[in-house]
């Protein structure tokens, strides 16, 4: 038998050797852009600034806290888009988002974002941290959408960008949810992570309800550094490294001893607070693998009421409730990364 390649042969094996290659020059182009992504961001300097504005609540003028990090020397076309980051019930803003820990530098969910083009803010609620604690109001849910109001007016006005990418974690994913429903020109998408719809199924929930009446009596309730250890520990222990709750703890009981009382009320008595029907942004629904705040059921329900197409619910191993503070912090920034740089769709039909 001849060891001779037909020229048809010759040109099927030609075509082979182009694919291959070709292949393996776009898989080079995508690691290459990529790793190139993040060599630059765990490059970039980040550097952080104050700012204030008023949320207007019948006569009266609160005082709103934002903070914002962005990488320097950043150029218009390294920008990814603009993200509002929305803290929860029991601590201000800048402890969850922007926690400084020598040695780990992905302590800081804002740094970690900014580094890779994001333009990143976060707001203290009323009641919280640097904001306004003068009014006698306890800072429920909706007191907490109209904050995000104020606050993404301000971001807007300061941007380019004329929609938020927008990230709320536990009863901040209620608040940026009902933000969201009253505002979606604002919003082009939403993350929600830890969030509970009806409280269905919840065993934290249930625990909560025994406290009700004393949530009911006054508009603040004291925090101390066992109760923030135990944001930790209440649902499966070891899911966060204890130096860094140890450093968390140390950043909000700097700003904060008591915090309002309203978003624990709604949690416990008046679910639910958003209506998936009425959120017609794009949504990613984060779940923590043993998140007590919520059953798997209670959010599958809610989502399937989502109406915008373009969502995905997504559950995370080895995570409770608080995300972005747990071992497996580096899943948590790549859904979240993922989704806010996920192009949008050419065909909607």
């Amino acid at each position: 038998m001849s060891s001779e390649l037909t020229s048809g042969e010759l040109a099927a094996a030609s075509r082979r050797s182009f694919l291959a290659a070709a292949a393996a020059a776009c898989a080079g182009m995508a690691v290459g852009v990529e790793d190139a992504r993040a060599q630059s961001g765990s490059l970039a300097e980040v550097s952080g600034t104050e700012h204030w504005t008023v949320k207007r609540a019948g006569r009266d003028n609160v005082k709103l806290f934002l903070w914002r990090k962005q990488a320097k020397n950043r150029v218009a076309s390294d920008k990814t888009g603009t993200i509002l980051f929305v803290h929860g019930s029991s601590v201000s803003a800048t402890p969850v988002f922007d926690l400084q820990i020598p040695g780990k530098p992905e302590a800081s969910t804002m740094d970690w974002f900014a580094r890779r083009g994001y333009d990143t803010w976060c707001v203290d609620c009323e009641g919280y941290g640097r904001s306004d604690k003068s009014r006698p109001v306890n800072a429920d849910v909706s007191c907490g959408a109209d904050d995000l109001a104020a606050a993404s007016e301000y971001i807007l006005s300061q941007s380019t960008d004329r929609r938020l990418l927008l990230y709320g974690a536990s009863s901040g994913a209620l608040r940026a949810g009902l933000f969201a429903q009253r505002h979606a020109e604002r919003v082009q998408r939403l993350a929600l992570d830890a969030l509970v719809w009806t409280g269905e199924g919840s065993p934290t929930l249930a625990e909560r309800k025994k406290r009700l009446e004393e949530y009911r009596a006054s508009n603040r309730r004291p925090i101390d550094r066992a109760f923030v250890r135990s944001i930790f520990t209440r649902d499966h222990p070891d899911t966060s490294d204890l130096t860094v709750v140890e450093a968390f703890a140390d950043a909000v009981l700097a700003l904060d001893k008591s915090v309002p009382t309203g978003t624990y009320v709604d949690m416990s008595a008046n679910l639910p607070v958003i209506d998936p029907e009425k959120i017609s942004v794009p949504v990613l629904v984060m779940r923590g693998q043993w998140d007590g705040i919520a059953s798997f059921q209670d959010l599958a329900n809610f989502f399937a009421r989502l109406p915008n197409p373009d969502k995905q619910f997504v559950v995370m191993p080895g995570i409770a409730h608080t995300s972005t503070r747990s071992k497996n912090w580096g899943l948590v920034y790549h859904l979240l990364d993922a989704y806010f740089s996920q192009p949008a769709p050419v065909y909607t039909g």
